[in-house]
């Protein structure tokens, strides 16, 4: 041992000592809870074969989410439209505001478990989730900023040189490096500890009311929302409107029977993501449940399986909200790995 070191206080020492080892722990944390999809959901669409997973990646990814400086005032990030506490989604607000006092049409839909979607956006826009961050963060009406601009703007910044370092090696920051290390925290929002979930690994049981739901879902809803993601990633005109200011899937493929068409949405988490719809029209699942029962549109592109609408009598909207709340994952809401890093 060195003359030097034995010279040091001993204050000093052991405080190094703990700093070094509360950020190995971190790291060696990272890695047992990395990216893993459970055995009852269905294989990834997205594989890390281009972008290898690292906690520095993944890190970065972190900070870019949750800072303004990528929007064009300074005001608006990522998380203002995908609050964690709504389980990453739009929050009580119909449609997503940008800067400037900008108002989108469309209501933010939720993140959560986008390793799994093959297609991104309402309408299905972009189809790959590398690439699916350039949208908001170049939308007028939401962060209305250019790659260019916010390339530079991270260029003049000492914590994301660093930043950019500890996750590639180097200083050099570009927009791929940018956009790989938001897929690395975007792929990491996985929910999959629910109610629901806790049932299916054998570690809980569902109430009385609950189990009714289950069976009255699986009767009702589970040809559009399929389990275990409960969305089968369609694009399906559920019955809104007769004519639409929002033509949809037909934005993207030009195809008319594809006007009034919109992603199915997952269900997880429900309870958490109102209001609901793409643009954000019903603000309780009880509004929803009702627009199924009785309020479909027969627009000529309708879905054939709600040409009846879907009939609850009884008690069986009670009975599904009751199922629908046992997909909260509040595990999620609370995951320290996806809150707004500390500087």
């Amino acid at each position: 041992m060195s003359k030097l070191f034995l010279k040091l206080p001993v204050v000093l020492i052991a405080g190094s000592l703990v700093l070094f080892s509360c950020k190995k722990a971190t790291v060696e944390t990272y890695r047992k809870w990395g990216f893993n999809s459970p055995d009852y959901f269905p294989a990834p669409a997205y594989n890390f074969e281009n972008n290898s997973q690292t906690y520095a990646k993944f890190n970065l990814g972190r900070f870019l989410f949750y800072d303004p400086l990528l929007s064009s005032d300074g005001t608006v990030s990522c998380a203002t439209c995908h609050a964690q506490s709504h389980a990453f989604a739009g929050h009580n607000t119909p449609l997503s505001a940008g800067v400037n006092g900008a108002l989108g049409t469309r209501n933010s839909p939720a993140i959560f478990n986008m390793a799994w979607s093959p297609a991104f956006m309402w309408d299905g826009g972009i189809n790959h989730i590398e690439v699916m961050p350039v949208a908001p963060l170049t939308n007028p009406a939401e962060m209305n900023e250019t790659l260019g601009n916010i390339v530079l703007k991270l260029q003049q910044s000492d914590k994301y040189r660093k930043l950019f370092k500890e996750a590639y090696g180097s200083e050099e920051i570009t927009d791929q490096k940018m956009l790989k290390a938001f897929t690395q925290y975007l792929m990491m929002i996985v929910s999959n500890n629910s109610k629901y979930d806790k049932v299916k690994r054998g570690e809980a049981t569902f109430t009385e009311a609950e189990q009714q739901g289950y069976v009255l879902f699986q009767q009702k809803c589970s040809q559009c929302h399929t389990e275990p993601l409960f969305t089968d990633h369609s694009y399906r005109n559920n019955g809104l409107d007769l004519s639409f200011t929002d033509e949809g899937r037909f934005l993207i493929t030009q195809v008319a029977s594809d006007k009034g068409k919109f992603k199915v949405p997952s269900l997880r988490n429900v309870a958490l993501t109102y209001p609901y719809m793409h643009d954000g029209r019903y603000f309780t699942l009880n509004d929803v449940l009702n627009h199924y029962s009785n309020g479909i549109q027969h627009a000529s592109t309708l879905d054939p399986l709600l040409e009846n609408g879907i009939p609850l009598p009884g008690n069986e909207k009670s009975l599904l909200i009751a199922f629908l709340k046992t997909l909260s994952d509040y595990d999620l809401l609370n995951d320290p790995w996806l809150t707004e890093p500390k500087e």
